[in-house]
């Protein structure tokens, strides 16, 4: 009786979906089948060039290599999936408009860069964009984005002077190179003594 019971609840409860969902980083325009998306995606079995195909298609628009991140839902039974493309983190994004490439390695000690509360609140209606961010009104979008800005040592202030600020990142290029080679100094040091 019981093998005969546990054949009608297998029946009635059907295949069970161990997939899982994926989140990841995708640069606009650039999904490829090789590691590390492709493997991701076939774990998942989900069509990989089919994929990249659909992607890069709905991100043609975008400047490719801007980082995307991603929610792909794989539907096992019909060997498809269900894709949501939000707008750039916000750190990239407050990065561009201070015109960086790198972040403060010490927020707080030092400033990385500048940007306007104009930057700010048109980063933060972009960001209003995404499903997760839906419920947020424009004001603690802005209040979140100064917190992300302030972990990234980039300053908010109400005008920026276009020759100042050129000066300005000029001597964060040197500040930036010589971080850079104390950093690699210490790597090296650290290889010859574990070495």
């Amino acid at each position: 009786m019981s093998k005969q019971v546990g054949r009608v609840l297998r029946k009635a409860v059907g295949k069970v979906d161990h997939s899982s969902k994926l989140n990841t980083n995708i640069p606009a325009g650039m999904a490829l089948a090789g590691p590390p998306l492709g493997p991701m995606l076939g774990q998942r079995g989900i069509n990989i060039a089919a994929f990249c195909k659909d992607f890069n298609q709905r991100t043609k628009d975008i400047r490719e290599g801007i980082p995307l991140p991603c929610r792909i839902t794989p539907k096992a039974a019909e060997k498809s999936y269900e894709l949501v493309i939000h707008s750039p983190p916000a750190t990239f994004l407050l990065k561009q408009a201070a015109g960086i490439q790198r972040a403060a390695m010490n927020p707080g000690k030092e400033v990385s860069g500048r940007i306007t509360r104009k930057h700010l609140y048109e980063i933060a209606k972009i960001k209003l964009a995404d499903p997760p961010n839906a419920l947020l009104t424009l004001q603690q979008m802005c209040e979140m984005l100064v917190g992300v800005a302030r972990s990234c040592g980039i300053e908010i202030v109400d005008r920026l002077d276009p020759e100042e600020y050129h000066q300005f990142l000029e001597e964060r290029k040197i500040i930036v190179e010589n971080q850079r080679r104390e950093l690699q100094e210490a790597r090296d040091a650290k290889m010859l003594r574990t070495g």
